[in-house]
């Protein structure tokens, strides 16, 4: 029940979904904690920010477009979000804000539990938040031969001369891992039907690796299951990243079990 001792956590994103509220309310619920998350949106971020502060607001998930934007008014950014400029946490310790970036450690898991072969060639689409997140994990996971698919010039140059990557505008032939960091395909916007990669691209990749958790089979996942390729989705990123927030909110580390009651409960439509 709540009460007046209850701790919140929240998430600030352009497009609020049902995810990360099910799936860390139904983890207090297991773990018997007296906390409840609520998302938002809002239109001016630091206003946001500093009512994290105001109302000691445990935690908050940061989403697009505000990973980047949020910085100048936090506290303390963590080695994480120092490498990449980008923020997916914040952490309120009695009004000192604490940046993290979970992403980063979700994208740098998947690329060992799938076992993806350093040698292989790697398209990245995108040159924000996410996409700074999944590059950096690429780079620091030991790849060498990837390029940066970005519309946006100076973000995209940017980012390949930081890593010694290469940048284009639009990508050549074959690629063995795409990988999306855009919301092209994202539920709840314009691009919802929108392929993320020309599909020929698609058909001839060995791995496809999508960031979008919500819809679950986005065009991308479809096109790639259409041709038995391998897929590692959105949904696995949400849930890896998901519960490394929950542990930095409540210091309490679910069980394998309660994981997956939370992301089945959250999955749902």
């Amino acid at each position: 029940m709540i009460n007046k001792d209850t701790t919140l956590c929240m998430s600030l994103s352009a497009r609020p979904g049902n995810f990360g509220t099910r799936f860390h309310n139904s983890l207090y619920e297991q773990l018997g904690l007296n906390f409840i998350y609520k998302a938002f949106s809002t239109k001016n971020i630091e206003d946001a920010v500093k009512g994290i502060r105001a109302l000691n607001i445990r935690g908050c998930a940061i989403s697009m477009p505000f990973k980047e934007a949020c910085i100048p008014f936090l506290d303390k950014l963590t080695d994480s979000v120092l490498a990449i400029d980008s923020v997916n946490t914040i952490v309120n310790d009695n009004g000192h804000l604490t940046a993290y970036n979970t992403d980063y450690i979700a994208i740098r898991k998947l690329i060992t539990q799938y076992q993806l072969n350093t040698s292989q060639s790697v398209i990245i689409h995108g040159s924000g938040g996410m996409a700074k997140a999944v590059i950096a994990a690429f780079y620091d996971a030991g790849f060498k031969n990837v390029t940066i698919f970005a519309r946006n010039e100076a973000a995209g140059q940017a980012l390949a001369k930081k890593y010694h990557f290469s940048w284009v505008t639009e990508p050549a032939s074959h690629y063995d891992i795409l990988v999306n960091a855009t919301p092209l395909g994202m539920s709840g916007g314009a691009d919802v039907n929108t392929l993320s990669f020309p599909a020929d691209l698609i058909k001839s990749a060995n791995v496809v690796f999508e960031v979008i958790a919500m819809p679950v089979y986005t065009p991308l996942i479809n096109e790639a299951i259409r041709h038995n390729i391998k897929t590692i989705s959105g949904r696995e990123v949400m849930i890896l990243q998901a519960v490394e927030q929950f542990i930095l909110y409540t210091g309490k580390t679910p069980t394998v079990e309660q994981i997956k009651i939370a992301a089945e409960l959250a999955s749902q439509p």
